[in-house]
């Protein structure tokens, strides 16, 4: 599958996204990156509880699953994680659940972190970027009113920010695109840090880092 054009250098190398989101497709394309989809079909297993550590790990997991197959390719993967408290907040899989996550996230501040792995051959980058969001206090109707929408069930948290969900949050301390699950200054950095030219710049400042956190 072929993402949007924006017209990159022919020079540049080849880009897979290991990613099925629509959301993730529709923030890369706006970047001016041509790519393909390559979706990981690698298991999201880890014994990992810090949310920093997991969401680096399952990044650069998905990531590997399609580099082995795609060498020659620069493959950008990315996993979002959840977490109230020292709990972990996955993808709901009915609507009771995820007016249980609600419930967790009202009037309350929660943390959203998003590790993004960039490989190519042997090289591997990964950063995670982390958002702190705050839900306003909402009422039993709205939980009901927004899980049956079943907008939030495929979405780490149970609800996504870019659409209904926004009316749930109060205040966001970080980066928006993070908590779409796809951070676009770590996307940007660790593009141009492997030789891919974003909005046709490629800036050695933007080279990644390894590892970083927020």
């Amino acid at each position: 599958m072929t993402g949007v054009s924006g017209g990159a250098d022919l020079t540049a190398p080849r880009v897979v996204l290991a990613s099925g989101s629509p959301r993730r497709r529709e923030l890369l394309g706006g970047l001016g990156v041509t790519f393909e989809v390559i979706v990981s079909g690698e298991d999201e297993d880890s014994t990992q509880t810090d949310p920093h550590a997991l969401a680096a790990e399952l990044a650069l997991l998905k990531g590997r699953s399609v580099a082995r197959a795609h060498p020659d390719a620069v493959v950008l993967a990315a996993d979002t994680v959840v977490a109230v408290g020292a709990d972990l907040l996955a993808k709901p899989a009915t609507a009771a659940e995820n007016e249980a996550f609600l419930r967790r996230l009202s009037g309350r501040t929660h943390d959203v972190y998003t590790g993004v792995a960039a490989l190519h051959g042997a090289a591997e980058s990964v950063e995670v970027a982390r958002t702190r969001v705050t839900f306003r206090t909402l009422d039993d109707a709205e939980i009901a009113h927004y899980a049956a929408t079943g907008e939030g069930l495929d979405k780490a948290g149970g609800y996504g920010i870019q659409g209904l969900g926004m009316a749930l949050v109060e205040r966001l301390d970080g980066e928006y695109s993070n908590v779409v699950g796809f951070p676009l200054s770590v996307v940007i950095r660790l593009l141009r840090g492997a030789g891919v030219p974003v909005w046709g710049s490629v800036r050695g400042a933007d080279r990644p880092v390894g590892v970083a956190g927020a």
